[in-house]
């Protein structure tokens, strides 16, 4: 028979449940799994295959379907519960940002990220610093923030991960259809896509937006796949972290630059700008050209009126993760922008300049964040530490402890990541309000009531979920590769729920030592197949498919997967993505994690699994480090006196099997008469209590607010009262110190000898004086410390600070330009100290008074200490 066409028949909603469209659009329905089940309930089996968008089942989903559903009373009590909260939800007024800053409350606050993970249907994402952004942004919503997200939509988005038959990753790059996903277009006043353009080197770029509803929050997503471009152009929006250098630079204008453009023609003014790490920095060169372009600035004065607002989070604790460009790349893209605000290309390369070891400059974007924003921070409280080290040259003669970057510490969305199951648990033993109060102790603690045959029943149930999805995904995997059906049928016998399980699941970086664990694979066989206590071993995670290195080790692990010993011992499951990661996170016992130290700079998937009633079993290094107590998990791998790489691994490796095999698993199988593991279940409980307490994004998001974004809108707006007067004043008094700094000098008292050890009672004072001799620069402006280092011994103590400072009081005028000041000095505790003074500038406005780098000491061989 010879058909002369095609149609297609969309689907049309019922009356009765007229809503399911309006919720699709919503992402609210990625962290209610009650509002997810009312897709599900309607095909389950449809549900699953299209990956959970609800956009794209409501346009595949059969009529008769829909009207089943209508006339289900069950179904339409459980379509009324939902719409209702969400009703509830999205008129809220009385919420935690509206509560505490009622004045700020339409103060908007911008949010770049170059990628954004919300849920497995808006596939922009490709692992934790999209993931953290989405959580982000749903904390933001719940408390209500006036937040909006700003990101690229990615119309292939990272890659679909497929494991060969050979163990190779391949990587497919799928096209996404926009209107097939939880994205509406953004339009102009005539109904018509709202475009803007931006300059990319030589030619120009137009764009179209998108917008993604996260609760109440918007987040918009630039798109450059347009007729009106070039093709290569419309590639920029193709692929997330792909392509090139010059792709690279490509997809940062577009999303910094362009981003403002797209607020800007939206008639948005964020009051205050967060760059999640530094892809998105360009935007605030675009905020620079349009402050000279409309207020006349000088560069210098735009430069401090930008910063003075702008918020950077860094990421990442290794030089190499940060993105850098040579500069005549930079010389391509960028000198059109230098010409444009009429200053010389030294002056632009001097912003983002890194000198490298081999002597050769590089223009670097963490370099640039740092000196474009006033307010800096890791995500960890080790990430600080690591962060102030690794750019102590952007502020030379500053103490590294003094180095103006703070922490954050991350967080996870415990909506998101909290299991349907666990949610319910809680419901029942902490009540409906728990949701509530997230970030309170005295809830959490209720956790130790919930009786252990209710903790581990419902575990139980959660692990078997994770175990039948893992065994659907090997099932598609088997069938694709073609490797016979013996396979499947041993996959009944494999994945057992009774089984210790440990997971290892995260992006395939060769600093995260994925395969640490089969450092002594006989050793390692002995532990899996103990009959008595046998362990089960699941893997996930992509390498970026540039990352040679990560491959090689995806292939390992699946390789030895398939070795006698290890077959029905060691999984590797393909394709990690938010939806295998909220099965995994919750389903099983332990959670592997083993990068070399520092490298994690927070890492978060431990605490997901915490908030489950999992057991993290983690080297001590990002979030790891304030929330390990020795009751909640396992730690190893803080040791720092190796000679190379391959001894660090084998001692951790060494480590890893000596908890296994006398702490952990004897732990999990020590089972008392009711058949219950009593210990376990109290460290599950513990590390419930502790995880999710501390490491849950309401707290974070509350934290961001506190210390970034309320000081930074207060900042912005004292510097742009009465026509930006502050920030004139501030800028020509930054050159002024700049220029006069050198004048500065300081000398110790004539009746003070530095040679002479001075010994003191503990709470004994003694007096220091200095001479400081400030030239043209006012007393005024600057500010007199002692800087007390307290000397001491790491093995056997370390405090929390390292230094102390006394101000010192000027007494009078000794000259035209010196002037005498005097301290009293009492450490806080005994011990050595060494002491110095010092002179830095002082301005009211100066977030930091180490901000301007400018520092002049009484003895510089404290910088060589600090």
């Amino acid at each position: 028979m010879q058909y002369l066409g095609t149609l297609r028949v969309i689907p049309e909603l019922p009356e009765e449940i007229k809503r399911l469209e309006e919720l699709a659009y919503n992402l609210y329905f990625s962290w209610t799994p009650e509002a997810r089940q009312l897709y599900r309930l309607i095909n389950p089996k449809l549900w699953t295959s299209i990956n959970h968008n609800p956009v794209k089942f409501l346009r595949e989903v059969q009529q008769t379907d829909l009207e089943n559903c209508s006339k289900d009373p069950a179904y339409l009590t459980l379509y009324r519960k939902v719409m209702e909260a969400y009703d509830a939800y999205m008129g809220a007024s009385s919420t935690w940002y509206n509560e505490t800053f009622p004045k700020d409350k339409k103060k908007i606050i911008a949010y770049f990220s170059a990628e954004f993970g919300f849920h497995e249907s808006l596939p922009i994402y490709s692992g934790g610093l999209g993931v953290l952004a989405g959580d982000h942004l749903k904390s933001a919503s719940d408390l209500a923030l006036p937040l909006i997200g700003v990101s690229l939509f990615y119309h292939q988005t990272y890659f679909t991960q497929q494991i060969d038959a050979h163990s190779n990753q391949i990587a497919l790059y799928i096209p996404q259809d926009p209107e097939a996903l939880p994205l509406t277009p953004v339009l102009d006043e005539k109904g018509e896509p709202l475009k803007v353009s931006v300059q990319v080197a030589n030619h120009t770029v137009y764009l179209r937006a998108w917008k993604v509803q996260v609760g109440r929050i918007i987040a918009y997503l630039l798109d450059a796949n347009l007729p009106e471009n070039a093709p290569e152009d419309r590639m920029i929006t193709s692929r997330l972290y792909g392509g090139d250098q010059e792709m690279r630079i490509s997809q940062e204008i577009v999303l910094g630059m362009g981003g403002v453009k797209l607020l800007k023609k939206l008639n948005i003014t964020p009051h205050a700008w967060h760059m999640n790490e530094g892809h998105s920095v360009f935007l605030a060169l675009e905020r620079i050209r349009d402050l000279i372009r409309e207020q006349n600035f000088e560069f210098n004065e735009a430069l401090e009126t930008v910063a003075a607002n702008t918020i950077f989070t860094t990421h990442t604790p290794v030089p190499a993760g940060n993105d850098a460009f040579p500069l005549n790349l930079m010389d391509k893209y960028f000198q059109r922008y230098w010409e444009s605000i009429g200053i010389r290309r030294y002056q632009f390369m001097e912003l983002g300049s890194q000198v490298q070891p081999e002597g050769y400059e590089i223009f670097n974007l963490t370099v640039l964040s740092l000196k474009l924003a006033k307010f800096r921070n890791g995500v960890s409280k080790l990430h600080g530490e690591v962060s102030r080290g690794l750019w102590k040259d952007v502020w030379p003669n500053i103490p590294t402890d003094e180095i103006p970057i703070t922490h954050i510490t991350n967080g996870v969305h415990t909506f998101t990541w909290t299991v349907y199951k666990m949610r319910k648990l809680y419901d029942e033993f902490l009540g409906d309000d728990w949701v509530n109060h997230l970030d309170e102790s005295f809830l959490w603690k209720g956790v130790m009531g919930i009786p252990d045959e209710a903790l581990w029943k419902v575990k139980g149930e959660v692990k078997e979920k994770m175990l039948n999805h893992l065994r659907e995904r090997f099932e598609a995997q088997i069938i694709r590769n073609k490797v016979g059906t013996l396979q499947i049928r041993r996959l009944k016998d494999m994945l057992k729920p009774d089984v210790l399980t440990i997971g290892f699941a995260r992006r395939f970086a060769t600093y995260k030592r994925g395969t640490l664990i089969f450092r002594n694979k006989e050793r390692l066989k002995r532990i899996l197949n103990n009959p008595e206590r046998p362990v089960q071993l699941i893997f996930s995670g992509k390498a970026h498919p540039k990352d040679l290195g990560g491959q090689d080790l995806i292939r390992a692990i699946n390789n030895i997967s398939m070795e006698d010993g290890f077959r029905g011992k060691v999984f590797f499951v393909e394709n990690y993505d938010m939806s295998l990661a909220r099965d995994l996170i919750s389903g099983v016992d332990v959670w592997l994690n083993n990068p070399r130290r520092p490298q994690e700079a927070s890492g978060t998937s431990g605490q997901k699994v915490g908030m489950n009633g999992g057991v993290n079993f983690s080297v001590l290094d990002g979030w790891w480090v304030e929330g390990y107590n020795s009751k909640n998990g396992f730690a190893f791998g803080d040791r720092e006196d190796y000679r190379d790489l391959d001894e660090l691994d084998h001692w951790d490796s060494e480590g890893i099997y000596d908890i296994l095999e006398n702490d952990l698993i004897p732990l999990y199988y020590d089972h008392n008469e009711e058949g219950l593991p009593t210990k376990w279940i109290k460290m599950m409980k513990e590390s419930i209590i502790t995880v999710s307490k501390n490491f849950n994004t309401h707290r974070m998001v509350k934290d961001y607010v506190n210390k970034l974004y309320q000081p930074a809108i207060k900042q912005g707006e004292e510097f742009a009262k009465n026509d930006y007067e502050l920030a004139r004043e501030f800028s020509n008094w930054r050159e002024k110190m700049q220029h006069n700094w050198s004048q500065v000098e300081v000398q110790l008292n004539d009746n003070i000898n530095p040679e002479q050890e001075i010994n003191l009672k503990y709470n004994e004072a003694f007096k220091l004086g200095a001479k400081v001799k400030l030239g043209s620069i006012d007393p005024s402006e600057v500010r007199v410390q002692v800087f007390l280092r307290h000397e001491f011994d790491h093995v056997t103590f370390t405090p929390e600070a390292t230094y102390e400072l006394v101000e010192m009081t000027r007494k009078k005028q000794l000259d035209e330009e010196t002037y005498l000041y005097e301290a009293t000095i009492k450490p806080s505790d005994s011990g050595n100290y060494r002491y110095t003074v010092r002179v830095l500038p002082y301005h009211k406005r100066l977030v930091n008074l180490t901000e301007l780098g400018l520092v002049s000491w009484l003895n510089k061989e404290v910088l060589q200490e600090a």
